[in-house]
């Protein structure tokens, strides 16, 4: 069973880019320049563009909070010190090693926990590289698949060709490389998360599985 701040930590990490898209959504809608015309322009201006700052800073810090919230309790799942908070402020990698960390309250009853804490040092090494290079890799697959379905999505609502859509994508390949590149680490981390709970069930399938062959 998971942990009830695992499944907290989880939904939090789901509310980032949901917070994300609603803080992007109204900045846009903020168009400062609506208050030409009125005779208090230059106040409205202003006050405008001080709600979309702060509409701005407001999601990026509700996002900072909910990823600290995030690290501290999968922490708090595996009885660690707070100190290890700390390694929030590497992104993914820290959430990486937060995500490894041996589990002190669950070692003799999770499967997962278990199969780590029986390997020696150098095997475990070996395991923790393979499954950190497996879950980028299948993070960047992910944001592949991803970006060509709201390719075929795009052209399949406006009528564009998908080479046209690809074309306007390569202009401005700084930014969609910039977000693409926080698709990944974002999938990362969730990966990182989940990884201990597939591990769990195919493990419990495959005993429930092989039980009628034992008798």
């Amino acid at each position: 069973m998971m942990k009830k701040q695992t499944v907290v930590a989880l939904v939090l990490l789901l509310l980032i880019p949901i917070v994300w898209i609603l803080g992007g959504l109204l900045f846009s809608l903020i168009n400062p320049e609506i208050a030409a015309g009125h005779a208090n322009y230059v106040r409205n201006y202003h006050l405008l563009s001080l709600v979309k700052s702060m509409l701005a800073l407001g999601s990026s810090g509700v996002v900072a909070i909910l990823w600290l919230l995030a690290c501290f309790l999968v922490i708090r799942s595996k009885e660690r010190s707070s100190w290890w908070l700390f390694l929030a402020a590497l992104g993914p990698l820290g959430f990486a090693i937060l995500a490894r960390l041996n589990d002190r309250a669950s070692a003799e009853t999770d499967p997962h926990a278990r199969f780590v804490r029986s390997l020696n040092r150098f095997i475990r090494l070996g395991y923790e590289v393979c499954i950190f290079v497996v879950i980028w890799l299948l993070a960047y697959q992910a944001m592949v698949l991803k970006r060509n379905l709201m390719i075929l999505y795009e052209s399949a609502t406006t009528g564009i060709s998908t080479a046209q859509i690809i074309n306007l994508q390569n202009a401005s390949s700084g930014m969609w490389a910039f977000a693409e590149g926080m698709e990944v680490m974002y999938m990362v981390v969730l990966l990182y998360l989940i990884w201990p709970i597939v591990f769990n069930i195919v493990g419990r399938v495959a005993a429930i599985m092989a039980s009628p062959e034992t008798r």
